[in-house]
């Protein structure tokens, strides 16, 4: 098979990022910004703990701050980063979507989700996805660009706040696993793990046990991932568990074959004593057969991993259909039958098009001009991104 192109290259990746917020630069950097503008260094302590620990984002309402400096403050590091352009919201209140226009009008979804001992939302790393998965709406649609630090930041910033208004509690994990692939916007994804779990005013101070980086398996990035002493969970979405299949299904399997992969991931595992979650989309007549069920049980067999299958979404139009849950059930006997940890998503927002990509896709069919249009005629896929 072909492999199709990825969209990875810098210039299109990059480009219409947002000006300089606050959530891009550690405490340092904010620090040297503040005193470029005149203000003294404790100012940036400030405007952290404003902007992580109360979710303030409207500087005018810092009354701490001189009124004479709050406008230039505004100006330099709190640009408009997301915009809320649709909201919706299903299980009773405690599942809600919302669609974020960029500054350049690009399109991106977050959802959060509350469950009875903690809220956990799922993000957008980047506008689009260049990975290209035949059965994910958002892969299909291709990548637009990187979302910055901040860009990436405010949405838990956000989440947070709604979290709070919501009576959901205290928002507590956060998952990337929404729009984009996390580790093919590496820095800034780096950069929004550190702002997230550094304590106050640096950062929201989340647990880095609480946060959750899925991929495909980009190898290289992994390894590079494994020696940032984060902590992080890392999920590889593996879909396949022999070659010729997941080079279909995930199509940078051509790059890198599941033996690598998994072999990443491993190491990811010894260095961080962090449990890999695999992540495995349940396709009826496509990868849910009792010998993949097999194969995957031999290769997981004794390692630290946990694999967490995933009703496919069913969606009119698509020629992608959920496997059948007698089909399911025995997936899953097999895998826990040689010891490997297994357990079925309870699927999440299906009323609201929760499966990643479905808002954006609707939206752009909705209104041609509020951003690309090959979006509006996207498959509508996999229901991963939304299920915790």
């Amino acid at each position: 098979m072909t492999m199709p192109a990825l969209n990875l290259s810098p210039a299109k990746a990059n480009r219409s990022l947002p000006s300089r917020h606050l959530a891009d630069l550690d405490l340092a950097q904010r620090r040297e910004a503040v005193a470029e503008l005149g203000e003294p260094a404790f100012r940036a302590n400030q405007l952290s703990h404003h902007y992580f620990a109360r979710r303030e984002t409207d500087v005018s309402a810092m009354t701490d701050l001189p009124a004479a400096s709050r406008e230039r403050l505004a100006e330099a590091l709190f640009p408009r980063l997301l915009t809320s352009v649709h909201q919706a919201e299903c299980d009773d209140g405690t599942t809600r979507k919302t669609l974020w226009r960029l500054h350049d009008g690009s399109l991106v979804e977050s959802v959060l989700m509350g469950y009875p001992q903690r809220a956990t939302v799922c993000v957008s790393s980047q506008a689009g996805c260049g990975m290209a998965c035949p059965f994910c709406a958002t892969g299909q649609a291709g990548l637009t660009r990187n979302m910055s630090t901040a860009e990436i930041v405010e949405q838990v910033v956000s989440a947070a706040r709604l979290s709070d208004e919501a009576g959901l509690g205290r928002l507590s994990h956060v998952v990337f696993m929404g729009m984009g692939e996390p580790l093919a916007n590496y820095s800034r994804l780096v950069a929004a793990l550190r702002r997230i779990t550094s304590p106050a005013p640096e950062g929201l101070g989340l647990s880095a046990r609480h946060i959750t980086v899925s991929t495909v398996g980009l190898v290289p990035a992994i390894r590079r991932l494994t020696e940032e002493d984060l902590s992080v969970t890392l999920a590889v979405s593996l879909h396949a568990p022999d070659d010729e299949l997941r080079d279909e299904l995930v199509p940078i399997n051509n790059r890198w074959k599941v033996a690598e992969v998994l072999d990443s991931a491993w190491h990811y595992a010894k260095r961080t004593g962090r449990r890999v979650s695999i992540e495995y989309a349940m396709i009826r007549d496509v990868n849910d057969q009792p010998w993949r069920a097999d194969l995957l049980g031999r290769l997981l067999k004794g390692k630290l991993a946990h694999v967490n299958l995933i009703p496919l979404n069913p969606t009119p139009g698509s020629r992608w259909d959920a496997s059948p849950k007698d089909v399911e059930r025995e997936f899953v006997a097999r895998l826990r039958a040689v010891g490997v940890p297994t357990t079925v998503r309870d699927t999440r927002g299906r009323e609201i098009d929760g499966a990643c990509g479905q808002l954006a896709a609707t939206q752009r069919s909705d209104d041609p001009q509020g951003g690309t249009e090959e979006l509006a005629h996207a498959p509508r896929g996999e229901s991963r991104k939304v299920a915790l």
